[in-house]
């Protein structure tokens, strides 16, 4: 079961964990209720621990969120019985992914956070209402919970192109605060897996992985790291990609497909890193 904000790598994870190849979102009119016994996604592309930055993105927030898994457990009692839906949340695996957007697309656009608070207290701020989250869905019965660092962030191709200067480097003020929001992150998490009864919560690395797939690409088998396939690859990304947009000619070869989202490829390349220690954390 995924939950919060979610990409294409989320999927890819799921058919590590054997359950599913694709997980639907939970708002799809043509959604099965088959699919609520095998997981489905409550993200929201865009959203963020900050109620703020999904409204500046105007996207669900992770408090509305949440309220769909209320309706979704109250859909499962329905149909399965309040016993079988009390184990089905017990053992599913929850997703939860933020963090990114809340320091892209929030504090280094906006002045508003910036102007109450520095990295360090703003990323403290972050991982509180991280640790609430948990804690919320730990209530409504889940068990176990993966929650996902954040990536380089100075690293990802448009932050090149906007921050990086003449030659696109990786912009060294947003990777250190990714840095320091996932090293406190990593500390309260586990704090919180020794203070919640039966549960294992696990954080997912995706800063180190990314980092080392980007500057050693050819011993991952790619090609190019510091910009997407779609267009130039420098700026396009959703829906700026599309069936107008001239592409690279082997995808494979590149980590990015736009310049902000990872390509089949470089999904599988990162889950193949992360998913055995992992599933030795959860099981």
């Amino acid at each position: 079961m995924m939950y919060s904000n979610g990409s294409k790598s989320y999927n890819t994870c799921i058919v590590g964990f054997g359950v599913k190849e694709y997980l639907p979102a939970y708002l799809d009119p043509s959604i099965k209720d088959s699919d609520l016994l095998t997981g489905v996604s409550f993200a929201s592309g865009g959203s963020g621990y900050d109620p703020l930055t999904s409204t500046l993105a105007v996207v669900i927030p992770l408090s509305v969120q949440l309220e769909m898994f209320k309706r979704y457990i109250s859909k499962l009692k329905i149909k399965v019985g309040e016993e079988h839906t009390k184990h089905i949340i017990a053992n599913s695996v929850y997703f939860i992914s933020a963090g990114s957007n809340d320091f892209l697309t929030n504090y280094y656009i906006y002045p508003i956070r910036r102007l109450k608070y520095d990295v360090l207290g703003y990323g403290k701020m972050l991982v509180k209402l991280a640790m609430d989250y948990i804690q919320e869905i730990h209530e409504l019965g889940a068990r176990r919970i993966v929650i996902f660092s954040t990536p380089p962030l100075g690293c990802i191709p448009i932050e090149r192109t906007i921050a990086g200067g003449l030659h696109r480097k990786c912009v060294n003020k947003y990777n250190n605060a990714a840095q320091l929001f996932n090293s406190m992150l990593k500390q309260e998490i586990l704090f919180l897996s020794s203070s919640l009864p039966e549960t294992k919560v696990a954080m997912a690395d995706l800063y180190n992985p990314l980092i080392s797939i980007i500057e050693n690409p050819h011993q991952y088998g790619l090609e190019v790291t510091d910009r997407g396939c779609c267009g130039i690859g420098i700026i396009e990304m959703s829906f700026s990609c599309n069936k107008l947009s001239k592409l690279c000619r082997d995808d494979s070869k590149f980590l990015f497909w736009d310049s902000l989202h990872p390509t089949e490829k470089g999904c599988d390349i990162f889950i193949n890193l992360i998913l055995p220690n992992l599933l030795k954390s959860l099981f």
